[in-house]
């Protein structure tokens, strides 16, 4: 390709010249090519790999020089011969003769410059190349990884390091690769090359770890392989990447989130000093905004635009602390360099005025920032003040619009305090109107509604009463008054170590609900979505799917002890409340435990704050916790497991072996103890939990096991383990709490034991933070990480292992062949999601099914397997041979098939015998074409009652009226074809599937099927059956013999046809020609034998015929087998012609079928032609149809027996599908071809590979 020139000081260092004029030189890289270059050569091939040459890619260049000059600039390089002569010859032909006439060699240069410059421009322009932030020297890494790994386009390349891989114990040194969806590494050293490629979505365990010899080293395993790496130059900033490409592939296995760039980044600066791709610049500004939102409880959408060291002024105690200050699109946080000193978040759309203050020696560079609740904040210290201002500024700007455009579009929809909690039930409407038109009552007053949070409707206390209980709670609300007062309220609070001791002491119960939208930073979004939560109430009430199902199952047994949930009222808020956050979230949808969460929120907070503190919980707090796997909960409890085996040594051992962690800390975790502690004591618990975030649960499981150690270590049982535990969390109380103390349905004391003494919370809240303070947030993600791919992949495992034992028993693959198919089969679905698919990925993948249904194929995926595994497939025609197979196996008609689905096709194929073979054949050319929608209506007829009814047909053409069809119809009508676009599966909607599919079923079971079942092959079929049977041999070594053998089979099963035809009835009415008589019937005496294959059914039905046809119409129905050898051209080659014509008597082995099969078969005196078949004969039928009345005889068909026996007169076919299939062969080579994808042949005579 022509690249801008570039002046080279050393031409011919490493460069050998092939072709050079006066004015230009053609050069080839030293070692590159058949040559090699000797010693030579392999030093410089090293040279170039460990040192990132871009001769690698291009070991072709052209050089332009003038002749009395030293000077050379590159204008072209190449990656083949072939490319780089092209421009040669260009250049000889264009500017050879042009540049003679120059007299100045500046002027030539300058002349050869702005034409190789122009002819880049134009090529960008034509081909719509966009400038973008990547530099050259990125475009020839993503140009090397695409060539030496086989990348599609569509795989992005991140980022490339150099790095030493450990092969065995030798290092070899290269280059380390990373993309979106692989880990790539190559090294060519000395002759010998190295090459890895890793798919993140197998990726099992990701570790740094360090050695005596190697301080910084990378392990990556897979299930069945482990790579180590060293000698990075900077192994953090790797290993945070990889740490990411990782876990966005766990996501991918997880609910199908795909990778999309983000394009909205700024651009660099052209004089930027470190210049890295867009796309890691997009990866790292990922994961900075995810520090920042977690750090902050921020919502998800939110985005970091930059954060700058500053100091803070804090009024309550005087001074200025050092911290960095965060910018977003909607927020401006601080927090100090010591984590636990202040922190604060400023709402942009609480901002009234920022301005810059005047500087001095004591304050340098002021900003003042003032909010509506009247409290000002004073930063100083800032590096860049006035950029600072105009980007607060321009979020200001965008503030203010969205908040413009809520209120104006919240009008109608605003709701004052009173009316927060409303009834909503849906207005009946028509049977026949849509869904979405539904119109919903919003004023019904059927089902009591509450206005304010449950908590202060069921308070149980009289107004005189007061005890010591009360003046605590009393003196509780005062402290907290006092720390408003001196910190400020809401949002805008300053955040200290002193707010921490007032929530580890426990929040009073009327303050909980607003310091708890507070602290998760559910308060945000109650502000930010007016209207929302009633909006989605109104959509959601009413309608039922399995959520709602599980939701109503559950609801009374939501805190079923708290009176506020005894009555309609709280069970309705309750129901709002869970029904909308499984339409918000489908996804998540509804998972056990929520409705014990969700109830405790009620008590404490109105109905739309309890909805989005729910929110707030499940999509930010706890992730992945409620979807339908729990593997938030699952990685949690590994990494307590994780924790115990750290910090309570002494009783990791026995717990594992009683296998105790992972029955606790599920409902430990799921339900933040509230299913486990007492209620008041529990709700303390969600109180540190709200402002400290899942460390909280882990102190607090941690003391709990610390605190029983004795105990646990003297249990025989697991049993006998939880009734400790049980006993022991039944036993903590609030004695703080003001509230009637509420029965604990929990308790495990159903035994005569001692109960274990009163535990206070608060000292066990205490202790937990003195003895296992110390574990960090950031220690805790990073122990998720390592969690979540375990959990992933052995959730991966579990389905493989379950889909594998279902259909064992239902096939001849082993159970090791089983599991390597499907991986195959999933590796598949991964490669499509990857790099783009007709179908979506959440189409094809939703672990919600059943195990054999969560992974699924379409038919783009089914092609790229079927070229490389089953035995069928080969030549160019192979596509449509899958596309009949795909469509057989496709047994619901959903364009999509399972794996039990592609195991019983490929089963067939490779351990199947004969007959089986060819019945499977000869079934997918019974299925109705996708082109022709109404060519064969009546064979399309026939075949899909005998797909999906189970009944034998009476004829192809099916007019004839058979004693069953009424039933026949009845259940046929509701079956519709409809076109695809692209040539897509065509859909069959049907009533029931389910006994559709127990029918086929029953079928492809069944060794003894009667072949009698099985329908006619119409002459349209059949020519499509002729047609299959030549493309399967056009790449076999015996094709010759093969494509014989298929010609003296079709002749037969044509002249069979033919004799058929004495026995069927005539066409309908609608067929206004009267047929002419065969000959060679009566003139050559030949008698009519009954075929057994044409499956009696009675003949008795009057109709018109021709003479001739009138004489065979008495024939009994109960047939005999016609005596197949008289009429086989091998043994007689006189008496098939016979049936045809007198004097047309021809080698019917030498008689090509699509010849024969191009005419009708009651035309065929005069266009049955027959030729011989020469070596490099290609037969390919022509592409233009004839008229459907030349080209298909609606009453020509043969049988499944006729087809069978047929094949059985010639060995060469019988050899073909009599041979046995080498699957673990197979299973191989697609491991080779599918590593990375689809297979790429490369137009460059470029080798890869060097080494033997």
């Amino acid at each position: 390709m022509w690249v801008n020139p570039e002046e080279v000081l050393l031409a011919s260092a490493l460069w050998m010249t092939e072709r050079a004029n006066p004015y230009f030189v053609l050069q080839k890289r030293k070692g590159h090519g058949a040559g090699g270059g000797g010693l030579a050569g392999l030093l410089v091939g090293t040279l170039d790999v460990v040192l990132d040459s871009s001769a690698r890619v291009a070991p072709y260049r052209i050089l332009y020089q003038t002749p009395d000059s030293l000077a050379y600039w590159t204008i072209a390089h190449g990656s083949s011969r072939r490319e780089v002569t092209e421009h040669w010859e260009w250049l000889e032909h264009h500017l050879l003769q042009t540049l003679s006439i120059f007299d100045n060699e500046n002027d030539i240069t300058t002349f050869v410059k702005g034409k190789i410059q122009g002819i880049i421009a134009e090529y960008n322009k034509n081909h719509d190349i966009k400038e973008d932030d990547d530099t050259d020297k990125f475009k020839e890494s993503i140009a090397k990884f695409r060539k030496l790994f086989s990348m599609p386009d569509e795989e992005k390349l991140v980022n490339c390091y150099s790095c030493t891989y450990w092969k065995g114990r030798v290092p070899r040194q290269g280059w380390l690769y990373l993309s979106i969806n692989h880990l790539c590494f190559y090294s060519y050293l000395l002759g010998k090359e190295a090459k890895l490629v890793v798919r993140w979505a197998d990726v099992t365990q990701l570790e740094k770890c360090a050695t005596l010899l190697l301080p910084d080293m990378v392990r990556v395993c897979t299930r069945c392989s482990e790579h180590v790496f060293s000698v990075f130059l900077n192994v953090s900033e790797t290993f945070k990447l990889m740490e990411q490409l990782a876990n966005i592939a766990m996501r991918q296995l997880l609910d199908n989130k795909t990778f999309e760039q983000d394009r909205s980044l700024p651009r660099l600066k052209k004089k930027s000093p470190k210049k890295v791709s867009a796309l890691k610049r997009d990866l790292d500004a990922r994961a900075k905004s995810e520090r920042y939102r977690a750090l902050f409880r921020l919502p998800k959408d939110e985005k970091l635009d930059g954060h700058t060291d500053c100091t803070l002024w804090t009024p309550f105690n005087k001074t200025h602390i050092l911290g960095r200050m965060f910018v977003s699109t909607n927020y401006i946080c601080f927090t100090s360099k010591e984590e636990t000193v202040c922190s604060l978040i400023i709402p942009l759309r609480e901002v009234t005025i920022v301005e810059k203050a005047d500087s001095s020696n004591v304050l340098p560079s002021p900003l003042s920032i003032s909010t509506k609740n009247r409290m000002t904040f004073l930063f100083a210290n800032l590096k860049d003040r006035d950029f600072l201002v105009q980007r607060i500024s321009d979020f200001l700007q965008q503030t203010s619009s969205k908040i413009h455009l809520e209120f104006t579009g919240s009008l109608n929809s605003s709701y004052d305090e009173q009316g927060s909690l409303l009834s909503y039930t849906p207005h009946r409407s028509s049977l026949g109107s849509d869904e979405s038109e539904r119109q919903f009552n919003l004023n019904d007053n059927s089902v009591p509604t509450a206005t304010q949070a449950l908590m202060t409707m069921y308070r149980r206390r009289s107004p005189e009463e007061f005890n010591p209980k009360l003046a605590k709670e009393f003196l509780k609300e005062q402290a907290w008054k006092n720390h408003f007062a001196e910190f400020g309220q809401g949002v805008c609070m300053y955040r200290t170590e002193k707010t921490k001791d007032l929530v580890l002491h426990g929040i009073p119960e009327n303050m909980r609900g607003e310091l708890w939208l507070l602290f998760s930073g559910a308060i945000n979004e109650v502000a930010t979505h007016p209207g929302y939560y009633q909006d989605l109430v109104e959509k959601s009430m009413g309608k039922y799917n399995l959520a709602t199902e599980e939701i109503e199952r559950d609801l009374h047994r939501s805190l079923p002890e708290h009176p506020a949930f005894q009555n309609e009222m709280g069970i309705a808020a309750l129901r709002r409340v869970l029904t909308a956050y499984a339409f918000r979230n489908p996804n998540i949808g509804y998972c056990q435990a929520m409705n014990i969460v969700t109830s405790v929120l009620l008590l404490y907070a109105k109905e739309e704050e309890a909805f989005w503190l729910l929110v707030a919980l499940c999509e930010r707090m706890l992730p992945d916790y409620y979807n339908t796997r729990v593997v938030g909960a699952l990685v949690d409890q590994g990494v307590f497991e994780e924790l115990a085996r750290v910090h309570v040594p002494q009783l990791y051992d026995c717990m594992q072996d009683l296998g105790v962690i992972s029955t606790i800390s599920l409902s430990w975790f799921l339900t933040l103890f509230l299913s486990v502690m007492p209620f008041e004591s529990a709700v303390v618990v969600v109180d540190c939990f709200f402002y400290e975030g899942i460390k909280v649960i882990f102190q607090l499981a941690l003391s709990v096991l610390n605190a029983n150690v004795h105990q646990l270590l003297s249990c025989k049982d697991d049993g006998e383990a939880m009734t400790v535990l049980g006993r022991y969390l039944d036993s903590v109380t609030n004695k703080d709490s003001p509230l009637p103390p509420i029965p604990h349905l929990h308790s495990l004391l159903a035994d005569d034991g001692e109960r274990h003494p009163e535990v206070d919370i608060l000292k066990l809240v205490h202790g937990s933070y003195e003895k296992f303070g110390s574990i960090r947030a950031d220690v805790i993600e990073q122990m998720r990480f390592k969690q979540r791919l375990k959990v992933i992949q052995t959730i991966e495992d579990t389905t493989k292992r379950n889909v594998v034992r279902t259909i064992v028993t239902e096939t001849a693959f082993s159970i090791d062949e089983l599991e390597e198919l499907y991986s195959l089969f999933k590796a598949e679905h991964l490669t499509s999601c990857y790099w783009g698919s007709t179908s979506s990925p959440t189409d094809r993948h939703d672990p919600s099914l059943p195990y054999l249904d969560q992974y699924r194929m379409d038919l783009e995926q089914f092609k790229g397997l079927f070229g490389v595994l089953f035995p069928w497939a080969g030549g160019v025609h192979s596509d449509s041979l899958a596309l009949r197979f795909f469509r057989l196996l496709d047994q619901n008609a959903d364009a999509l098939i399972n794996f039990r689905e592609f195991i019983a096709g490929l089963g067939v194929l490779c351990h199947g015998d004969l007959t089986e073979k060819l019945k499977l054949l000869y079934k997918m050319h019974l299925l109705p074409e996708l082109h022709h929608e109404q060519d064969e209506p009546d064979s399309a007829f026939e075949a899909t009652q005998y797909f999906f009814e189970d009944i034998t047909p009476e004829t192809s053409h099916g007019r004839q009226q058979c004693p069953q069809q009424s039933a026949c119809d009845d259940g046929f009508v509701r079956v519709t074809f409809r076109n695809e676009k692209g040539g897509q599966v065509k859909r069959v909607q049907t009533p029931d599937y389910r006994t559709y599919l127990r029918l086929w079923n029953q079928e492809t079971r069944s060794t003894s099927e009667n072949m009698k079942d099985l329908p006619k092959l119409s002459q349209g079929q059949f020519i499509e059956l002729c047609k299959t049977l030549y493309n399967m041999f056009s790449e076999d070594p015996n094709e010759q013999e093969l494509y014989h053998a298929t010609a003296t089979v079709t002749s037969l099963l044509l002249e069979m046809g033919e004799v058929g035809k004495l026995f069927c009835s005539t066409c309908s009415k609608e067929d206004g020609d009267e047929r002419p008589p065969l000959h060679g019937t009566k003139q050559q005496g030949l008698q009519p034998e009954p075929f057994h294959a044409s499956a009696g059914q009675p003949r008795d039905e009057p109709r018109d015929e021709p003479p001739d046809a009138a004489e065979t119409s008495t024939v009994s129905a109960p047939m005999e087998d016609i005596k197949l050898e008289d009429s086989s051209p091998k043994d007689n080659g006189t008496s098939s012609a016979m049936l045809i014509s007198d004097d047309e008597t021809k080698d019917d082995t030498s008689v090509s079928s699509y010849s024969v099969l191009s005419a009708g078969s009651h035309e065929l005196d005069d266009k049955l032609q027959c030729e011989d078949i020469m070596e490099d004969t290609v037969l390919v039928r022509s592409s233009e149809p004839l008229p459907h009345s030349a080209s298909v005889d609606k009453d020509w068909a043969i049988t499944f027996e006729q087809f069978l026996a047929s094949v059985l007169t010639e060995h060469a076919l019988v050899r073909y599908f009599e041979k046995p299939v080498d699957i673990a062969a197979c299973i191989a080579n697609a491991k080779n071809v599918r590593k990375v994808g689809e297979a790429h042949v490369s137009v460059s005579d470029y080798e890869i590979s060097l080494s033997g």
